[in-house]
């Protein structure tokens, strides 16, 4: 009879611990999920600005004789290509990717700006690949950061956050406009007086 009255908080105790055990694994198993997508999409973006990032040099090198006067512009392409081009980790390439973006629309600004320069084959056939490019980049910046803030708000909301915790789930960085972008570029055609 001794044996009965230890038999049910046994399979109490054993019912509880495996009921833990289980939601333990699917929340490590569902953050593991989400962290995967994220660095999927991250991979999917970097496609797309790495595509970007191939363009600028041929855009640059048609445009640069035809514009002396706007070095600046085309200093500061170069310099964000640069940045991406060394960026570490994923939120830095993010970063970069932000900086390279703002630079290159005030360079289409131009190019649009001096017909001399826009009537070029060549600048007319790198704009149309850009445009297109530019436009994969927009749809892969919407994927990641929806991925991104399907992650962070797993990582955040309870029980997962306590699991987060323990196995080091950080959240992630979301893909912002560069500061400025909202601010139309301004081109001054006559640069001498």
């Amino acid at each position: 009879m001794s044996k009965n009255k230890w038999i049910a908080p046994v399979a109490i105790v054993s019912g509880i611990l495996l009921l833990f055990i289980l939601i333990l694994t699917s929340s490590y198993n569902g953050l593991v999920d989400r962290e995967l997508t994220v660095d999927q999409s991250v991979a999917d973006l970097d496609v797309q600005l790495q595509r970007r990032f191939d363009l600028i040099p041929n855009l640059v090198k048609s445009v640069e004789g035809a514009l002396e006067q706007e070095r600046e512009i085309i200093g500061k392409v170069t310099e964000a290509r640069t940045k991406y081009a060394s960026a570490a980790s994923g939120n830095d390439r993010v970063a970069a990717a932000g900086e390279l973006e703002g630079a290159l629309s005030r360079l289409l600004v131009v190019v649009e700006s001096y017909p001399q320069v826009a009537s070029l084959q060549n600048v007319r056939d790198l704009q149309v690949q850009l445009e297109g490019t530019e436009n994969r980049v927009a749809q892969a910046r919407r994927s990641y950061n929806e991925t991104v803030t399907d992650f962070n708000r797993a990582v955040r909301r309870f029980p997962r956050s306590i699991v987060a915790a323990i196995f080091g789930f950080e959240k992630r960085t979301l893909f912002e406009a560069a500061s400025g972008a909202d601010q139309a570029p301004s081109v001054d055609l006559n640069p001498g007086g």
